[in-house]
């Protein structure tokens, strides 16, 4: 991995912290979802207009991530119902970079070398230190299946789109498809799940999910693009110290605790990034 593409995908590391804030500063959690997927949609829809029809053998891939996107979005919007963005984001994201490791290992092409394979370990030493809270600060555990289902997503569509991404050919193209195609399977299943209700938001709610929608899609282009000029494995795993970034906005602007803990995940997550860039 290039120095430039290490870059890449730390700004979208933060990109994807930030916009998980917003959604998270919503009153109803799948409502923001929802108009994240709206929002997504027409950035897709722009990027359609420009660029036109993925080749064939990207559909398989775009079809397929798009379900798994909606479980993605279905299961992270009733996560953040029952648990603050400092215990939720790291157990979403934190598990996919294992899940994503034995598949690539076992199933894909990718090569990583032992120091980037180490890399990966730490790193999700780090984020199980970090959920370790949930168990010992008495917070709901609620949130847990939902959070681990987000995570089974986030491992499926992100080797589906590393693998979507390189059969387009274009991963802007890709990503934009995906988008819409996504909001296609996930607004109805929201609607169905919490009925018409979820679009009579107020008018700062429709502002700040339209601004997740586009920083999410904005941060995820650039993941995709990383991933094929890179190891999917090993861009899964830097995605994940957004996780870091999280903690540090849910300190700073949600006012979450910084125990003593967190503070040592976060270190040992450094030291995690750092072996990958060895």
């Amino acid at each position: 991995m290039t120095f430039g593409v290490f870059l890449a995908v730390m700004a979208a590391a933060l990109i994807h912290a930030s916009w998980n804030a917003l959604i998270k500063t919503g009153a109803s959690k799948q409502s923001a979802m929802l108009i994240l997927g709206v929002a997504q949609a027409l950035c897709g829809a722009g990027i359609a207009v420009w660029k036109g029809v993925p080749v064939e053998a990207a559909w398989p891939w775009l079809l397929g991530s798009g379900l798994i996107h909606m479980c993605y979005q279905l299961n992270l919007g009733y996560a953040y119902e029952h648990g603050d963005l400092s215990r939720v984001y790291p157990i979403a994201r934190g598990t996919a970079p294992m899940i994503v490791l034995v598949i690539s290992a076992l199933f894909l092409s990718d090569t990583m070398s032992a120091t980037e394979v180490a890399g990966v370990v730490v790193l999700g030493l780090g984020i199980l230190l970090m959920v370790r809270g949930v168990f010992t600060s008495g917070e709901s555990r609620r949130m847990l299946p939902y959070a681990l289902g987000a995570a089974a997503a986030t491992a499926g569509y992100s080797i589906t789109d590393g693998m979507g991404a390189r059969a387009a050919g274009d991963a802007v193209l890709y990503v934009g498809w995906l988008m819409m195609i996504a909001a296609v399977f996930y607004i109805p299943a929201a609607v169905g799940l919490k009925g018409m209700v979820l679009f009579r938001a107020p008018q700062r709610a429709w502002g700040m999910g339209l601004l997740a929608g586009a920083l999410s899609f904005g941060g995820y282009a650039i993941a995709v693009w990383a991933m094929t000029v890179a190891p999917i494995a090993l861009v899964a795993a830097l995605r994940e110290t957004s996780i870091l970034f999280a903690v540090l906005i849910g300190w700073l602007v949600f006012g979450e605790a910084m125990t003593r803990g967190k503070a040592l995940a976060s270190m040992i997550i450094v030291a995690g990034v750092m072996l990958t860039r060895v």
